[in-house]
């Protein structure tokens, strides 16, 4: 049995000794660079979620054969092109920024914050009403009122609409579907809401002509459960924490910024990292 696999199998076994442990323990050495077990551990937080999958010794061994080869082929790669020196000067700035951002992130998501900004977000519109409506659209009164006086005499309402409707609606027998107060323009909206399902009102005059309107339900709306939202609470929390972060570290930051004369297309030049 070869080190390499020695190595896996006293993975396999968990029975790794206590020095090895330590991120600085040398788990391989390439060219005279050492590759350690925290260069391995760093790598392994970088990997897609699917890699959870794989068992811990043929991950162990598939991280430390990636790293022994990248470290191979950057030595036969020689001195660094500018692009590789700025490149991972970028990296370490948002290497550092990330670390910085999820310590605040994480501190910002306490279930009491949570709480908060569910009832933020979805509490004021607990026991709000809604309504289930339909209409058809018309260009005069005179049109709106014949069909009104069609629909007492029996005619069916989503047919009339799909006949006559001048509205994008109109193909679907004119139904609008659930809408809260304040969705739709003011004439339209104080005539639903004065309204009982089964009402048929007009003719009601907007900007978009003129509509008979039929209220078919309405509802009081409900909150939905924490649980449904959680993700979007805590990215409402997340967004709002990176931003204070932010604010607040530029409000201490001197910036200077020289005034000079820069093409901005230079950034597109192929040939100015060369």
């Amino acid at each position: 049995m070869n080190k390499f696999a020695a190595g896996l199998a006293i993975v396999a076994a968990g029975a790794l000794p206590a020095a090895a442990q330590d991120p600085g323990t040398v788990v391989a050495t390439v060219n005279g660079t050492d590759i350690t077990l925290g260069h391995m551990a760093a790598m392994r937080q970088d990997l897609p979620e699917q890699y959870d999958q794989l068992e811990p010794e043929v991950l162990y061994g598939s991280i430390l054969e990636q790293l022994i080869q990248q470290q191979a082929v950057a030595d036969a790669a020689g001195a660094p092109a500018p692009y590789v020196d700025l490149a991972m000067e970028n990296q370490r700035r948002a290497l550092l920024s990330s670390q910085l951002l999820a310590g605040r992130i994480e501190s910002a998501l306490t279930e009491d914050a949570v709480a908060a900004e569910y009832e933020r977000l979805y509490g004021a519109t607990e026991g709000q009403p809604q309504y289930d409506a339909s209409h058809i659209l018309v260009e005069s009164e005179a049109e709106a009122q014949d069909l009104i006086a069609r629909l007492d005499e029996g005619a069916d309402f989503a047919e009339l609409a799909r006949a006559e409707s001048t509205g994008p609606s109109g193909p679907q027998g004119g139904a609008l579907g659930w809408f809260g107060p304040g969705e739709m323009v003011p004439a339209f909206d104080q005539a639903v809401q004065d309204m009982a399902p089964g009402d048929i009102a007009g003719p009601v005059e907007t900007q978009f002509g003129w509509h008979v309107i039929r209220l078919n339900d309405r509802r009081e709306n409900e909150a939905p459960a924490l649980e449904d939202v959680r993700a979007e609470v805590e990215r409402s929390l997340q967004e709002a924490a990176v931003t204070a972060a932010v604010e607040e570290i530029m409000e201490g930051t001197e910036v200077e910024r020289p005034e000079t004369e820069i093409d901005p297309a230079a950034l597109a030049d192929e040939t100015i990292l060369d």
